[in-house]
């Protein structure tokens, strides 16, 4: 298997076509999502250049698993926020806030489906999902406010100027993911 420290290296070629060169097989935006899921490490590197093209690679799957038939995952209001950080001062602080926003989310999501087999079981009512999801909803809160708190340590003029404007968009935003809440729980319930 072809890799680089450790990773598996995925070349893009001019026609768009991805190869990966572990397996010695091409591959399609859905495989490698797939590995993503499955925890597997790779790099993809433009085959003529060999620079470094993961992140565009990346990005280009989170758009076409947001484009799919209502499996969004980033609400538009959370979209508006992270677009006007471009540019921003704040831009980089956002990175390492969301990376490990992200962990945390990933850690007390494990943590709820061992709290919930351990008490549980594999029964109906272990697959009702509803206590576990006013958790992380409530996590999600907490993190927001933490974020909120951060911003204003570093924007202290600006921080007056915000807590005058209505919280619309935060009750919208959190209707927004309620609504996800919801949707995610009704596909969880149809299986």
């Amino acid at each position: 298997m072809a890799k680089n420290d450790g990773q598996t290296v995925i070349k893009k070629y001019a026609n768009r076509r991805l190869y990966n060169t572990g397996t010695s097989t091409y591959v399609t935006l859905d495989d490698l999502a797939q590995m993503v899921k499955r925890g597997e490490d790779f790099t993809v590197q433009d085959a003529k250049s060999g620079e470094d093209i993961t992140h565009s690679v990346l990005t280009q799957i989170i758009f076409e698993q947001e484009s799919k038939n209502g499996n969004t995952l980033l609400p538009i209001s959370f979209l508006r926020q992270l677009i006007s950080y471009y540019g921003d001062q704040m831009q980089t602080f956002v990175p390492s806030y969301l990376e490990q926003s992200m962990h945390a989310f990933g850690e007390q999501q494990s943590q709820i489906r061992e709290h919930m087999a351990k008490t549980l079981g594999d029964t109906p009512l272990a697959k009702n999902l509803q206590i576990p999801m006013q958790m992380m909803e409530e996590q999600i809160k907490r993190n927001t406010e933490i974020f909120r708190q951060a911003m204003e340590v570093f924007t202290p003029f600006g921080a007056a100027a915000q807590k005058d404007e209505p919280k619309k968009s935060e009750s919208r935003d959190i209707e927004e993911l309620k609504e996800q809440l919801r949707a995610l729980q009704a596909k969880i319930e149809k299986m």
